[in-house]
């Protein structure tokens, strides 16, 4: 993993001292993200997990494991380079899907890292992410497999490995495609 801030050291103390929703009282610690988005992609994801919650890293367990190896398969970007973050920093009860005043309160958080980051391609992971960032309320089955531009920036949706974990085979082949297509536009391929 990455030891680089995800974020300038101003606005990780505003994450770690944030109460403004219910969220904070049920965290271990906000999950803020890793990587200083050298390579030019910026993943984003829904909400930290239960493991996320304890390591304060995004994306730690199998679904994390899953994308990481595809990201290095299909971009050849090592794992430990990647530029991770969610829309929400704190994880939600049961990982349950954040609201959308929990993603609001939050949203303030995601302008001033995607403005630290500069991001060149942002991979959004599962709805709430692909939603959020692409201001829609469309689902993620109709948004993959295309790149969106939005604020000077190319957003690639695709699904979230948990549904490729979850035994289908067609959702890591598209999750493939969706790289690659992310690959264009970071001039990886």
């Amino acid at each position: 993993m990455s030891s680089v801030l995800p974020a300038p050291p101003e606005l990780i103390l505003a994450i770690n001292a944030c109460v403004a929703c219910g969220l904070h009282a049920t965290r271990t610690q906000p999950v803020i993200g890793i990587g200083d988005g050298k390579d030019g992609l910026l993943i984003v994801g829904e909400a930290p997990g239960a493991k996320e919650d304890e390591t304060g890293v995004p994306f730690v367990g199998r679904s994390g494991m899953l994308l990481r190896r595809l990201v290095e398969q299909e971009l050849g970007l090592s794992p430990e380079s990647l530029t991770i973050t969610n829309v929400v920093r704190c994880r939600p009860p049961k990982n349950r899907t954040p609201t959308r005043k929990e993603q609001a309160t939050c949203w303030p958080f995601m302008e001033r890292q995607l403005a630290y980051l500069k991001p060149k391609v942002i991979l959004t992971v599962g709805n709430t992410a692909a939603q959020q960032l692409l201001s829609t309320k469309e689902g993620i089955t109709t948004l993959r497999g295309k790149a969106y531009e939005k604020d000077g920036r190319t957003i690639v949706p695709t699904f979230h490995p948990a549904a490729a974990l979850r035994g289908r085979p067609d959702i890591e082949q598209a999750m493939r495609h969706d790289l690659r297509l992310a690959g264009t536009y970071l001039g990886q391929l």
